[in-house]
């Protein structure tokens, strides 16, 4: 059972709820090859910078159309040149750039973040008629992470910032949808919440499937086109398959992770796996 803290009152029939897309799948193929090989061809997944790692590797890259597409990533604001010269040839990702190739959130720092104790939340009654607001509002609370305890329920361990903006348009019908944030009364540890509010035993078999694609990346040494070829496909394999497994993942802080989650797990082989992929291409000769 959860007691009222604090109330936010707001109008739900006419929220124009924002559209949850897949932008990175709306990029072009190349685009969206080009922006993950950036993130893990760099000294870490923190700092991303592209060099001109050999004049051999630039010509297979150019060859198979990938340096085609830095302008357009340089025009999304994705990607910048490390210096003013206009013909640099050293890259570095955008913050924006890298938190799109990962998935839109930096795992990490989702993990080490800090937690008040508060569970924030949304609780809603969407009268028969208006399923498609339903939908929509369950696509943007999924999209932000947030648990399903019930159907009408849903709760996360982040402040609503975004969400109060979003909804306080008017602040009239509090039989629609309220905002609270809340703690357990009852003697319900956060485990048991956390239990209740989200799948993490579909969570962890993504993860399990994403790490058997990692395990498959060739490391054979680049001695040839069609050795880089295979490290290429392999390589949209591994986004793919991050992808599907972070999407429904909340990345909970650390203290609210339940045992035998595999996200961390997964991250750290992701970056030991990514980062012998990297000296590969470094060493790269046609």
């Amino acid at each position: 059972m959860l007691v009222r803290k604090n109330v936010t009152r707001v109008t739900f029939f006419r929220i124009d709820l924002v559209a949850i897309t897949g932008y990175l799948e709306g990029m072009q193929a190349k685009s969206r090859e080009l922006l993950n090989f950036l993130l893990w061809t760099a000294e870490s997944l923190t700092q991303p910078t592209f060099r001109n790692l050999t004049e051999s590797y630039e010509s297979w890259a150019y060859r198979n159309g990938l340096r085609r597409q830095l302008g357009e990533l340089e025009k999304q604001n994705l990607l910048e040149r490390e210096c003013a010269q206009p013909d640099s040839r050293i890259y570095r990702l955008t913050e924006e750039g890298r938190l799109l190739a990962l998935g839109g959130r930096d795992p990490q720092q989702e993990w080490d973040r800090n937690w008040d104790g508060l569970w924030r939340v949304v609780v809603f009654d969407i009268p028969v008629g208006q399923n498609t607001l339903r939908q929509r509002l369950h696509r943007y609370l999924k999209a932000r992470g947030f648990g399903c305890l019930q159907d009408s329920t849903w709760i996360t361990p982040n402040p609503m910032e975004e969400e109060k903006t979003l909804l306080r348009k008017e602040i009239t019908n509090v039989e629609s949808l309220i905002l609270l944030e809340a703690q357990p009364c009852s003697g319900e540890s956060s485990e048991q919440v956390v239990a209740g509010a989200w799948k993490f035993s579909r969570i962890n078999s993504n993860y399990s499937r994403y790490l058997q694609v990692l395990a498959q990346c060739p490391l054979d040494p680049l001695h040839c086109d069609a050795a880089a070829k295979r490290l290429r496909r392999w390589a949209e394999l591994e986004r793919m398959a991050w992808l599907e497994a972070v999407v429904d993942d909340p990345l909970l802080p650390h203290r609210l992770l339940p045992r035998g989650y595999m996200g961390k797990r997964a991250w750290r082989e992701r970056v030991k796996v990514l980062g012998k992929a990297s000296r590969l291409l470094k060493a790269f000769r046609t």
